[in-house]
């Protein structure tokens, strides 16, 4: 058999790592960009990303750089997993050193904050023309340290091109991480982005021990809000009950390993988002993407209520009774209005 051609994965957070780990595991050589130069270090001479992923072993195909423009070298696959507030910079600075022949998906959840624009779109205003119908997004409930576990999985590859859907959907499969195709990459992108935002409304109900009832109500009416949103922006309203939006859903609202789950826990029983985002080591990318969320809603006038409500909380200090009272008490309409 040839040899595989390498991969360059762009990120080295706890994700970032766990995928550069499951595509060396399927034979792909990968050369990471990390941020943080101790990480690179950690990568190359540990076998270990011992500030994000620590103890998981990684094969020694991985290596790992911080220097941007060694990370494409030799390869025409990349895989972009950079928090969503860094991704148009990271892009721009790419840009020059991504091959006129290479696909480009991309792993990061989140919203841009001045544009109100999605992952692939900040691609399509960074790279040129002929690279547009060569993008594809990754989504799904996906929890890094199952995968890196070898745990089974199951996620969504969308592009406006399906063959290159298809392209990514073999270079990424395994029978233990399965990925399905989609065409739908607006509404797989929203789903996975505004998920994070429900999860921590969940969590504030959790460590209000307000009840499972509670629980489910939220994310059912979250899901409601998320397609909403999403039909108001060119999304496939069935895409939000597939693995990018149902699934990743009810993951991020409910595991133990979910970031976002864990602030709104935190902050359900009295801490303040300052003193919990200062002790993360990670980014929880719902508390960012609650700004850009709410502004859609306010742009495209659509009614959401949970959103809103953590807006309050996170951005204008709303006493957080106050505001969960907000959002149980709101008007109840048909259930799919």
């Amino acid at each position: 058999m040839e040899p595989l051609s390498p991969v360059a994965v762009i990120g080295g957070g706890s994700w970032g790592t766990a995928i550069a780990h499951h595509l060396a595991r399927k034979g792909f050589p990968v050369q990471m960009w990390v941020y943080e130069r101790e990480v690179a270090e950690s990568i190359n001479s540990r076998h270990e990303n011992t500030l994000f992923l620590p103890g998981i072993p990684l094969p020694e195909t991985i290596t790992a750089t911080s220097q941007l423009h060694e990370s494409t070298k030799d390869t025409k696959t990349i895989v972009m997993v950079v928090p969503s507030h860094f991704y148009r910079k990271v892009a721009e600075s790419l840009s020059s050193h991504i091959p006129d022949d290479a696909m480009i998906i991309s792993a990061s959840k989140g919203i841009e904050e001045d544009t109100l624009k999605l992952m692939t779109q900040i691609l399509e205003d960074v790279l040129p023309a002929s690279l547009h119908y060569r993008i594809a997004c990754l989504s799904g409930p996906s929890f890094a340290r199952e995968v890196a576990n070898s745990r089974f999985t199951a996620v969504t590859v969308a592009s406006k091109d399906m063959e290159v859907a298809k392209h990514f959907q073999k270079i990424f499969y395994t029978p233990y991480f399965r990925t399905y195709t989609h065409h739908d990459p607006i509404g797989v992108q929203l789903g996975g982005a505004l998920k994070n935002i429900i999860a921590i409304a969940v969590g504030i109900a959790d460590g209000m021990e307000m009840g499972t009832n509670a629980r489910a109500a939220l994310i059912t009416r979250g899901l409601a809000e998320i397609s909403r949103i999403g039909s108001k922006i060119g999304a496939d309203p069935p895409t939000f009950l597939g693995l990018s939006g149902m699934g990743d859903l009810v993951l991020t609202c409910t595991g133990d390993l979910s970031r976002n789950r864990n602030v709104g826990l935190k902050l359900g029983k009295g801490m303040k988002i300052e003193d919990i985002i200062r002790n993360m080591r990670m980014v929880a990318e719902g508390v960012i993407t609650t700004k850009s969320a709410y502004q859609l809603t306010r742009k495209f006038k659509v009614r959401a209520p949970i959103i809103s409500g953590m807006y309050q909380i996170l951005y204008k200090k709303t006493p957080l009774e106050n505001a969960v009272e907000k959002i149980l008490s709101a008007e109840p309409r048909g259930e799919f209005e």
